[in-house]
């Protein structure tokens, strides 16, 4: 097998109007995984591949398994080029991103503003911390690989889970570091708790909430069975997985969350 990171595949120049805006990509091929990038990002592509590369290998060495399909991971030259590419997979043409929303990622695809781009055209996400960057990279490459696992490649048909796809993403892609954990056990600690894990993912806690969840099933339950709950598409079917109910998982990891 040719290690990712070694080009097996033509570099060629072509127009797209896919997402609404005739653009010039360029598409490099790589084992797996093939970059669409303008020629203003084609001086930082070394960077942005070695990324996409260390993003892939966390994914696969988390979950001890292979991505199942080839996917596409699109560097996008501005907000207006990755707006239009969500207003065309929504079906809402009026939709414009809020600041910090900087990438997606789904089972076939990783959209993403040119991350040298952040400081300009986002917000929360300055270029400079290159941690950060990174694992919000990785972040999404865990919602390509879960969504090539899900009878719902997009997540659109998943229901009450909102807390797993994205608690998931942040604790397999490293976000969920000490100071995340430590406002989650002052919450804990102050009762300011959500009753429902359908408010897991609301608010300014939403990302360690649902985290520190997913690291809990993780310590508790073991990889392969977060493995096999990749395929579940509302919360009654994951928690007939776990054998447990939703109450019982609550305390369960609040219990998990005082202890560490």
């Amino acid at each position: 097998m040719i290690p990712y990171g070694v080009l097996i595949g033509l570099v060629f120049h072509y127009s797209l109007n896919t997402f609404g805006l005739s653009t010039n990509w360029i598409q490099e091929n790589q084992e797996g995984y093939s970059i669409y990038y303008t020629p203003s990002d084609a001086a930082d592509l070394t960077a942005y591949r070695m990324a996409f590369q260390r993003g892939i290998r966390r994914s696969q060495e988390f979950f001890g398994k292979p991505y199942i399909q080839h996917f596409d991971i699109y560097i996008h030259p501005n907000r207006a080029s990755l707006d239009s590419t969500w207003q065309s997979d929504w079906g809402a043409p009026a939709f414009k991103s809020e600041c910090w929303m900087v990438a997606s990622g789904v089972a076939g695809r990783l959209d993403l503003i040119a991350p040298n781009r952040w400081d300009a055209d986002a917000c929360e996400h300055p270029t400079m911390d290159t941690t950060a960057t990174q694992n919000l990279i990785a972040h999404e490459l865990v919602h390509v690989f879960h969504g090539q696992l899900n009878p719902s490649p997009d997540f659109s048909e998943v229901s009450g889970l909102d807390w797993f796809v994205e608690g998931l993403a942040t604790y397999a892609s490293g976000q969920c570091d000490s100071l995340r954990m430590a406002t989650v056990l002052e919450a804990l600690n102050e009762d300011k708790i959500p009753g429902h894990l359908s408010a897991f993912w609301t608010g300014s806690l939403r990302y360690g909430l649902s985290g520190s969840l997913a690291m809990y099933l993780d310590a508790h339950y073991g990889r392969e069975i977060i493995y096999q709950l990749l395929a579940c598409t509302d919360l009654n079917a994951l928690l007939d997985k776990l054998g447990v109910d939703e109450a019982t998982l609550l305390h369960d990891w609040k219990a998990y969350v005082k202890s560490l």
